[in-house]
């Protein structure tokens, strides 16, 4: 694409946008045409923040930039773009008055601008989204009004010229770029009752989520994949040191052995199930050298304080907490 002025990037920290592009990867690989709604820009109140991502295909639907109202126009448009390779627009303006009792009746007073990229007419654009989900690196979006479009994550990029439609709104010096975060990754050590929850519920909001477990039988129980490995082997087998890792195989000889493993390891957050004096009998066992460097980044008990008992409200509560820590806010414990 022409190179234009700089233009400021617009930092998409986390917008739990992995299952769009998993969904994406997959289609593209499987030669599917498919088109990836972006917001480029808001203004006001809207459902949807800049970088959020939907993936429209014929029979395809992964994410949201709305409630539900607007999806159905935007996904009629997303279909042509498919179909014709060609980039589209759509300003989607719900500020004023007459917009509260229209046929789409959002009721929120702002406005989307949205770029419809068509996938498959970006031969390669694949290994890009594969190289984001495994940690690779940020992955990096700049399109101009013009057709101009540059996707890349690390060292792997598509740079092309597309058809477009014809654009009617400004982009900031000519052009739009959006940097996305890597996912962030939770590795879950125990098969244990709470994963058949907490697996979908960190899953839906955008982590990438390994769990291990050395015991054929609670591997053979749990309903998610689960590695046959002991916590050190499964922390040096990690593509990259995850975010957060969960220490609950309900086995104290097992969870003694994780935490040993983990105190040399730069994982931010470490989560312990179990009362706090359990985690003090654990405690004691350690070197005092593992206990210091645990210490700061030991979450024990795991999870907030919401009520409930049993394995559903054990796992709301882990997720709670780490979509608190994920986005630096503040929860009591």
């Amino acid at each position: 694409m022409t190179r234009l002025p700089a233009s400021p990037v617009v930092d998409v920290p986390d917008a739990g946008m992995a299952r769009v592009v998993e969904a994406a990867a997959a289609a593209c690989t499987a030669g599917q045409p498919v088109t990836l709604a972006v917001v480029l820009e808001t203004e006001g109140s809207t459902y949807a923040r800049a970088g959020t991502l939907v993936l429209f295909g014929e029979h395809t639907h992964v994410g949201w930039l709305s409630g539900g109202c607007l999806e159905p126009e935007i996904e009629r448009m997303a279909r042509e773009c498919a179909t014709s390779g060609r980039i589209g627009w759509m300003e989607i303006d719900t500020r004023d008055d007459s917009a509260l009792f229209s046929g789409n009746a959002v009721g929120c007073r702002g406005c989307q601008r949205l770029l419809l990229l068509p996938l498959s007419a970006l031969p390669g654009v694949a290994a890009v989204l594969q190289g984001w989900l495994r940690g690779e690196g940020p992955m990096r979006l700049d399109v101009d009004a013009g057709g101009g479009a540059r996707i890349g994550c690390a060292e792997v990029a598509v740079d092309q010229r597309l058809p477009a439609d014809r654009c009617g709104f400004d982009a900031p010096q000519g052009l739009w770029s959006l940097r996305w975060m890597p996912p962030p990754r939770a590795l879950l050590l125990g098969a244990g009752p709470e994963v058949a929850a907490l697996w979908p519920t960190l899953r839906g909001l955008g982590w990438q989520v390994r769990v291990a477990d050395p015991r054929a039988t609670w591997r053979a129980r749990s309903p998610v994949e689960v590695e046959p490995l002991a916590a050190s082997t499964a922390l040096a087998n990690a593509p990259a040191v995850p975010d957060v890792v969960l220490v609950m195989h309900h086995n104290f000889e097992l969870d003694l052995q994780a935490l040993e493993a983990l105190a040399p390891c730069p994982v931010p957050f470490i989560g312990l199930l179990g009362p706090t004096r359990r985690r003090d009998d654990l405690f004691s066992l350690l070197p005092d050298a593992a206990r210091h460097a645990l210490q700061p980044r030991l979450h024990a008990p795991v999870g907030l304080d919401l009520g409930g008992r049993g394995p559903d409200a054990i796992a709301l509560s882990i997720a709670a907490q780490l979509q608190s820590w994920r986005h630096g806010v503040v929860a009591p414990t």
